[in-house]
């Protein structure tokens, strides 16, 4: 027997008042695309969602007509106008669908960090239960106040839950729980389950797991907390899937700083993968990442030799270890000039090569972006300011179809570090060729704007 038809409706008709930005809150760009994408991204990786809705704000539908033309989301098969209110888009929704027994999840775009675990969850209990709800323990004490602001009740924590989406419905329970409210003149509901909870109150409404990460992007700071979230993970790529490099036959593949540590691993690693691979060092062919021309230079012998780049990596860095105010100027020349200067100079000259084959560039940042580290606060910043240069790249160079990510691997033993910290426990580090293979599969992806961690205990795990 087969299962009936999942459609996934995302709720876009949101015009970002509280937000702040002057933009509906749905298109504004966090890691590289619009929060709506990342939205999309999830559901269509779905295996449980057959369809996927749009009901966009009808002011600014067209801006999401390239999602469809793309071709990037096969699931996609409508953009419509929302109505002025969350019910009366519902209300559209309902009325453009058919099949009392389609499965139906409505979920605001503006949750970007839906898991696909959330997902199936939702529609495994369509099997049982008419509808579903998303939610989280409350973590703080909810309290009931009267018109003069004075305490009247004081609800038990363990029973209450923070309302989240997706809701999920059996098409023809919402149909009608929202034809029965159109007859009530007082009809009033700020979600979807609230609409079934107030008019079909026999119809139980089953809760599942939300997670504190599947938030809504709502208020200015939102913005910012759903921007870090995006630094500190990347739920487009899983680390246990990369047990091998992908097949880079016909890529060429530049590389500035391969002549040792992760360099070294990923000439090594894409070589084998058969990718004909350019390495540009100081030590190997006299270098200097710093010089535009040294760079131009470089990329133009490497174009001249393949006839194409499809890749440029750049794991060249300083790392000196010293208070500010001890530090030689010179060595504080170098630690802008090699890890955040050099990575702009090698993104401006590889950007024409890349655009004729809509390649990527990889950059490397460190777990210190995340908080200044005391004695080495000079190479903090540039790795705080590499991990800006991703992101504000991904949106520069969207028309032009380049890509651009981060990677940024946790303690690894190379050189560099060695020189640094001294000899440091081996399982407390990554192993090099970790950090390649990693680098690799996000060159052969579809990813743009991404900072992707990789940490001891994820790596172990996908070699487990």
């Amino acid at each position: 027997m087969s299962r009936p038809r999942t459609v996934a409706v995302v709720l876009a008709g949101g015009i970002g008042v509280r937000v702040g930005l002057g933009i509906p809150k749905q298109l504004i760009k966090i890691a590289g695309k619009a929060i709506v994408e990342h939205t999309l991204e999830a559901l269509e990786a779905s295996g449980q969602i057959d369809e996927i809705v749009i009901m966009m704000n009808a002011a600014a539908i067209g801006e999401l007509d390239h999602l469809v033309e793309s071709g990037r989301f096969a699931k996609l098969s409508r953009i419509l106008p929302g109505g002025e209110t969350r019910n009366d888009t519902t209300r559209l929704a309902i009325d453009a669908l058919d099949g009392d027994d389609t499965r139906v999840l409505f979920h605001d775009a503006v949750r970007p960090f839906i898991d696909d675990r959330i997902i199936e969850d939702c529609v495994r209990a369509l099997d049982d239960y008419e509808a579903v709800d998303t939610a989280i323990p409350s973590a703080d004490t909810i309290i009931q106040v009267d018109a003069d602001r004075r305490i009247t009740g004081i609800p038990d924590r363990s029973l209450l839950r923070r309302g989240q989406t997706p809701q999920a419905f059996r098409l023809g329970t919402i149909r009608r729980a929202y034809e029965i409210a159109a007859t009530d003149p007082d009809f009033r509901a700020t979600d979807d389950c609230g609409v079934v909870f107030t008019y079909l109150p026999e119809v139980p409404i089953y809760v599942v797991d939300g997670t504190a990460e599947n938030m809504k992007v709502t208020e200015p700071i939102d913005v910012h907390i759903a921007d870090k979230l995006f630094q500190l993970q990347s739920a487009s790529l899983s680390l246990e899937s990369m047990t091998s490099v992908p097949d880079l036959a016909g890529k060429s593949v530049v590389v500035f700083g391969g002549s040792y540590g992760i360099g070294e691993s990923i000439v090594t690693q894409a070589t084998a993968a058969g990718a004909t691979v350019h390495e540009f060092s100081r030590t190997t062919t006299g270098t200097d990442i710093r010089s535009a021309k040294a760079v131009r230079s470089a990329l133009a012998a490497a174009h001249g030799a393949s006839g194409r780049i499809d890749v440029v990596i750049v794991t060249a860095g300083v790392l000196r270890i010293a208070p500010l105010i001890e530090s030689r100027k010179r060595d504080l020349k170098d630690t802008i000039q090699v890890n955040l200067i050099a990575p702009a100079i090698v993104a401006r000259e590889a950007h024409p090569y890349l655009a004729e084959t809509a390649g990527q560039v990889v950059l490397f940042t460190s777990s210190s972006y995340t908080r200044g580290r005391a004695g080495y606060s000079a190479y903090s910043a540039t790795k705080a300011g590499v991990v800006n240069l991703t992101q504000a790249l991904a949106e520069e160079w969207e028309a032009s179809r380049v890509r651009i990510n981060c990677i940024n691997p946790q303690r690894t033993r190379t050189p560099m570090r060695t020189q640094a910290f001294g000899e440091e426990p081996a399982d407390s580090l990554l192993d090099p060729a970790d950090v390649a293979r990693v680098t690799l599969n996000v060159a052969a992806s579809d990813l743009t704007g991404q900072i992707v961690t990789v940490n001891v205990a994820a790596m172990r795990g996908a070699a487990g």
